[in-house]
């Protein structure tokens, strides 16, 4: 009895001391955080890129980093990361994760989404109603079944394109026959406008306005203009004039055209702009080639190649910040066109983030704690400050509001 006595009382000293070693630790780690000497982890950044395109779907691949400033790992058990996103508020992907841990220090989690590609065309709509320029916006929530209690992160980037804006020309261009017995030019066309029409979901119209003069001493009838649209090789619309144009001597007549992309195309064109083989990643050719049926005096009647009308434009995208590759090797993100001045697409950052001392970051690099700034894409872990250099906007510091609670590794 004694023996068992000693036994149970030796066992209850260790169970006390084993509790008040817990307690203490308990404190340390709260009075920790309550000093600041143990920071609370943090959504630093969502990074998105595309991976695979097929037909139907595109896989966004998606990291997001968590940065922990602590010396010890991250538990997240009960704990869910869900986002999404969207593009002119046409929600284009979502993923989630559950159950997930990070080490100390910045942590990557992987997420792989399949984007439907029939989303394409809503988008595209938009972006043409919204005047060539779409907003994307990525919405990172985490949530803690514990705490009962989620905290948002939102990133933003602007995205911009010019396809029709270089149609509107005051060059004078002939339209020659290049038919037996007459005498070229027959016309001339001394200015084109174009601009974009009410757009629908079956079709994106681009109303188009020809100044054709007729330099000779009979009028002449144009019976017809017709068009071919194509993006990157892909058919996306084709069509001509319903009515006919009298071309009086040494007068002018304002001919007009609506030349209709079909949007159920876009899906398809959308392919081959990811495509780096075709002409670079996210880089696309922009081809519409017209043609002119003109009746002379005569009544004779002959269609015209208009070559120089043809109309060729670029279009540049960088969605998630991925930098842009022409199908040649060269980087398109920076390119320009004769005049020095861009001749595609364009893409902002929602804002820029400020650095620890005290200057302003432009997004391509990172602020660690000493003022020494890195390559990557997240903050250094010892810098606490929440912030990253994703060349995005968020909707504050970035803090998760303790959602993230702390567990010793091991």
């Amino acid at each position: 009895m004694a023996l068992n006595g000693l036994v149970s009382a030796l066992t209850a000293g260790k169970l006390r001391v084993a509790l008040v070693g817990l307690l203490v630790v308990a404190a340390a780690v709260g009075g920790a955080f309550a000093l600041g000497v143990l920071g609370v982890p943090s959504v630093a950044a969502v990074n998105n890129s595309f991976g695979d395109v097929t037909t139907e779907t595109t896989v966004v691949e998606t990291d997001l980093v968590v940065s922990n400033p602590n010396p010890v790992g991250v538990g997240l058990d009960g704990v869910s990361v869900n986002y999404t996103v969207s593009m002119n508020d046409v929600e284009m992907a979502r993923g989630g994760r559950e159950g997930i841990g990070v080490a100390s220090g910045n942590s990557s989690i992987a997420f792989e989404t399949a984007l439907a590609n029939d989303a394409i065309p809503p988008w595209w709509t938009s972006h043409v109603r919204n005047g060539e320029r779409t907003t994307v916006a990525i919405d990172a929530t985490v949530t803690s079944d514990l705490l009962g209690r989620s905290a948002d992160l939102t990133r933003t980037r602007e995205i911009e394109t010019d396809l029709i804006g270089a149609f509107a020309s005051e060059e004078t261009r002939p339209v020659n026959a290049d038919a037996p017995l007459v005498d070229d030019p027959v016309l001339y066309v001394n200015e084109t406008r174009g601009r974009w029409g009410t757009v629908s979901e079956a079709e994106t119209p681009i109303e188009m306005e020809f100044d054709v003069y007729n330099p000779n001493l009979e009028p002449y009838v144009v019976t017809e203009i017709g068009y071919d649209v194509t993006m990157n090789g892909v058919a996306m619309g084709s069509g001509s004039t319903e009515e006919e144009y009298v071309i009086p001597s040494h007068g002018s007549e304002t001919v007009e055209l609506t030349a209709a992309l079909r949007n159920e195309r876009l899906d398809e064109w959308w392919v081959t702009h990811l495509d780096e083989s075709v002409n670079g990643h996210q880089v696309s050719d922009l081809r519409i080639e017209f043609y002119a049926v003109v009746e002379l005096p005569t009544g004779e009647e002959f269609t015209v190649p208009l070559d120089a009308l043809t109309y060729e434009e670029t279009i540049e995208t960088d969605i998630f910040d991925e930098g842009l590759h022409r199908g040649d090797g060269t980087s398109a993100d920076r390119s320009s066109g004769d005049d020095g001045s861009d001749d595609g697409g364009t893409a902002t950052d929602g804002d820029e983030t400020a650095s620890d001392d005290g200057t302003t970051d432009d997004g391509d690099n990172t602020t660690d704690g000493s003022g020494d700034t890195s390559g990557d894409d997240t903050t250094d872990g010892g810098s606490g400050d929440g912030t990253s250099g994703d060349n995005t906007s968020d909707d504050g510091s970035g803090d998760d509001d303790g959602l993230l609670p702390l567990s010793a590794d091991g």
